[in-house]
């Protein structure tokens, strides 16, 4: 059973996801509180498997909670939760020590997997452009597409930047392939080179890079 710990400023919403995820039958929520402060304590207290927390909250903000438990070493793998796709929480969040990113308006079965998935120790991050990603990867504009290409320590080719967008929306290799139409070896080699090229070790990284450069 994973034990979920809720921290959102806003009751109905506290109240709708924690009502969703007891459907799952694996996962229980062990506490919803409504702010960071709360949230610190909660996690003391009932030492969740993963907390769901707001990115933005009055007073102490979801960025502060999880700079403060780890410092104390007391971080539990966390998920950001927001209402909007925001890089520079993105950056923020996972630069403090999420592990994972998510719009709210998620749909269940996407917030179930990613929760199992943080869980069993893997990172996530999943903002709207999951939504819109291969329409967008059509409607690039030529000039900015150029510029895309050379701002990066080392040129990424178009595909590359079509996998690392891919990557950036939380896609795992196969689904990566199936969206592009090609093996996921090809991809896995896409991926290893967008690594080399950004001089960064994970794919997580590879996102933050990308972010800090303009890529993405």
């Amino acid at each position: 059973m994973i034990r979920v710990l809720l921290v959102d400023d806003q009751l109905l919403v506290r109240r709708g996801i924690r009502s969703l995820l007891e459907l799952a039958g694996d996962m229980v929520v062990v506490a919803d509180v409504g702010t960071a402060d709360e949230g610190v304590a909660a996690v003391r207290e009932h030492r969740p498997d993963i907390v769901l927390l707001d990115v933005r909250m009055p007073g102490k903000t979801g960025i502060e909670f999880v700079r403060e438990l780890r410092t104390s070493d007391e971080l539990p793998p966390t998920i950001l939760l927001t209402t909007f796709d925001d890089d520079e929480a993105l950056m923020e969040g996972v630069k403090a020590g999420a592990r994972g990113f998510l719009l709210k308006d998620i749909s269940l079965d996407l917030l179930t997997t990613a929760i199992r998935s943080v869980a069993s120790g893997e990172n996530l991050i999943r903002p709207a452009i999951t939504q819109h990603i291969l329409r967008e990867l059509d409607r690039i504009h030529p000039e900015t597409e150029a510029r895309e290409l050379h701002d990066t320590p080392e040129r990424l080719t178009k595909r590359e930047l079509d996998v690392l967008r891919l990557i950036a929306g939380g896609y795992s290799n196969r689904e990566i392939s199936e969206a592009l139409g090609t093996a996921e070896g090809t991809v896995k080699n896409h991926a290893s080179s967008i690594l080399a090229k950004l001089g960064v070790r994970d794919r997580t990284r590879a996102v933050l890079k990308a972010l800090e450069l303009g890529v993405l």
